[in-house]
């Protein structure tokens, strides 16, 4: 039998081999997760033998990394902000840059309705009303599959978010929108884990990347009593989404960078 140090080494080298950016984090956590354990147990057991059954556990999962599925997905769990979120593959993996859309609605007024738009997981809703619970929060997307996944995260988080199926702004009424739609243009090369495991639907966004982004900020243009919208985008196209508020009657019109100094969130206000 091999010590947990070589079963770690010898993934290490294969995940590194096919690629994956962070071969040996993704080692370790899946071998965490097969011994029942967390990452520092695994130094204080590192000369420990992996028994025959626990080896093969741990290669079927290995085989799924190597084969580049997100190991989100393998583990079927994503922490966001102070949330342990459950996802799987009807929904995006939540990414650290969409902790900016929550810190927006961090600094809503007291009480007000706020939908989240595409919200997949419930990731950007959950927060929300994790650290503002006055807030009165909707989660909407056109997905059933992803509201089953969003429904589940509330469920166990003990959270009170209302949810609808929908397209966009449709049928729902309130005074905050904040959204992280599809913005990737048709046709770019994503890496394995995203292209081919991630939702397509949830991912590419027509041409240049904007068609659902300009239907939404034309909805919320004409909604009376909407106050606030911000949108999660991709780099460079910042100008072309601050214009389309300017344009559709949001005075105020920011963006904010984020940890890549990357123009990630456009917002309008009115």
């Amino acid at each position: 039998m091999t010590t947990v140090r070589e079963e770690l080494a010898a993934a290490t080298d294969a995940l590194a081999e096919v690629g994956c950016d962070t071969p040996r984090l993704d080692a370790e956590l899946l071998l965490a997760r097969v011994l029942g354990t967390d990452r520092a147990g695994l130094v204080m057991a590192a000369r420990d033998e992996v028994s025959g059954e626990h080896r093969t556990r741990y290669l079927a999962l290995l085989t799924r990394r190597v084969k580049r599925e997100p190991i989100a997905y393998i583990l079927g769990r994503r922490d966001f902000r102070r949330l342990t979120l459950v996802v799987d593959p009807r929904v995006l993996i939540p990414r650290p840059e969409t902790e900016l859309l929550v810190e927006v609605g961090l600094e809503l007024p007291q009480g007000i309705r706020v939908a989240d738009i595409g919200t997949g997981s419930g990731a950007v809703a959950l927060a929300l009303k994790d650290e503002r619970p006055d807030l009165h929060v909707i989660g909407v997307d056109r997905s059933e599959g992803a509201l089953s996944v969003a429904r589940m995260n509330a469920s166990r988080l003990r959270l009170q978010v209302e949810w609808w199926l929908g397209d966009l702004l449709d049928a729902v009424r309130c005074e905050a929108v904040l959204a992280n739609l599809p913005y990737v243009p048709d046709g770019e090369q994503l890496p394995p884990e995203v292209g081919v495991y991630e939702p397509r639907q949830a991912l590419f966004g027509g041409a240049d990347g904007l068609d659902l982004v300009r239907r939404l900020v034309a909805q919320a243009g004409a909604r009376d009593g909407l106050s606030l919208i911000a949108l999660e985008i991709g780099a460079g196209q910042a100008p072309t989404v601050m214009r389309l508020l300017t344009e559709a009657g949001f005075r105020e019109v920011e963006s904010r960078r984020d940890l890549a100094g990357i123009e990630r969130v456009v917002l309008g206000r009115r």
